[in-house]
C-alpha cells in the first residue's frame, strides 16, 4: 500500500463507503507480513515511496512467487531481480501480466492502475560496451518501473570516442545519466565532463584479468575528475537506476 492507497481509504472510511473493520482487514499487515522464511515490508512504500524489490539470488522459486503474491495482493508494483530462467518461469506461470527482461534479468508485475512514466525529465542510461548490457538494462527496468522516462545508449565507449559524442544533444536533454563500463571504466568521467547532469557511475565485472572483476572500473570512477560523477557497488544497476529515478521524480514534483 502506497500513499495514495491509504489516502484514499481513509477518505472511504470518513465517507462510510468502507467499513472501519474492513480498514482495519486492510491495515493489520501494513507494517510487515511473516512468511516464516522472509517478513515482507508492505510499509516501504509509503516511508520511500516505492514498494520493496524482491533480490532473486540466493532464494528459491516458491520463495519468490510467495512473496510476489503478497506484494501483487497489496496491489504494488513487482520488481524481482538477478532472475534466473526457472524463477521467471514460475513467476510466469502464476502472474499472467509477468513481463520478464532477459538480458536484465528482471521481472515486473504491474499492478491494474499502475502509473505510466511521467513526460517530464529523462534518465538516460548509458553502456560503455554490449557486455555491460545485463548491468544497464536492469538500470533502466528499474528506473522505468519507478515511474520515470528511461532511455537507453548502449556501446559507445571511449574506444571509440565519435560514437559518444554523436549523441551530444541526448546526453544535454538528461536530467540524470546513469553510465555502466566495465574494462578501464573511464566512461563516467567522460560522460561527466560533457553534461551539467548528475552522473550516476556503475562500474561492471566485465574486463580481463588485471580488472580484478571489476574493481579496476570502480576505482577509476571514485577518483573521477568530473565533478559530478558519483559512483554505486560493481554490477549494481538496480541500485543506479532507483537513484537515478528518485532524482529525476524528485525534481519533477519541485517544478
Amino acid at each position: 500500500m502506497d500513499q495514495i492507497r491509504l489516502e484514499q481509504m481513509l477518505r472511504d472510511v470518513a465517507a462510510g463507503d468502507v467499513a472501519p473493520d474492513e480498514a482495519m482487514s486492510q491495515l493489520r499487515s501494513l507494517p510487515f507480513e511473516d512468511l516464516g522464511f522472509a517478513h515482507v515490508d508492505h510499509h516501504r512504500a509509503l516511508r520511500t515511496g516505492y514498494p520493496e524489490t524482491i533480490f532473486c539470488q540466493g532464494k528459491t522459486p516458491v520463495q519468490v512467487v510467495a512473496i510476489a503474491e503478497r506484494l501483487a495482493a497489496a496491489e504494488s508494483v513487482v520488481l524481482a531481480t538477478r532472475v534466473e530462467e526457472e524463477t521467471a518461469v514460475a513467476l510466469q506461470s502464476t502472474f499472467a501480466n509477468a513481463d520478464h527482461d532477459e538480458v536484465a534479468r528482471t521481472v515486473v508485475i504491474w499492478p491494474a492502475d499502475a502509473p505510466q512514466p511521467e513526460g517530464g525529465g529523462l534518465v538516460l542510461v548509458v553502456s560503455a560496451g554490449t557486455s555491460d548490457l545485463p548491468v544497464a538494462q536492469e538500470a533502466v527496468v528499474t528506473s522505468t518501473t519507478m515511474g520515470a522516462r528511461t532511455e537507453g545508449i548502449f556501446d559507445v565507449g571511449v574506444a571509440g570516442i565519435h560514437r559518444l559524442l554523436a549523441y551530444r544533444d541526448r546526453l544535454a536533454e538528461a536530467r540524470v545519466i546513469v553510465v555502466v563500463a566495465g574494462m578501464e571504466g573511464a566512461l563516467a568521467s567522460v560522460v561527466g565532463g560533457l553534461v551539467d547532469a548528475p552522473v550516476i557511475a556503475v562500474p561492471t565485472s566485465v574486463g580481463y584479468g588485471a580488472s580484478f572483476g571489476g574493481l579496476a572500473a570502480l576505482l577509476t570512477m571514485l577518483n573521477s575528475c568530473a565533478s559530478g560523477v558519483l559512483t554505486c557497488n560493481i554490477d549494481n544497476g538496480y541500485g543506479a537506476g532507483y537513484s537515478a529515478a528518485l532524482i529525476n521524480n524528485r525534481s519533477l514534483q519541485a517544478t
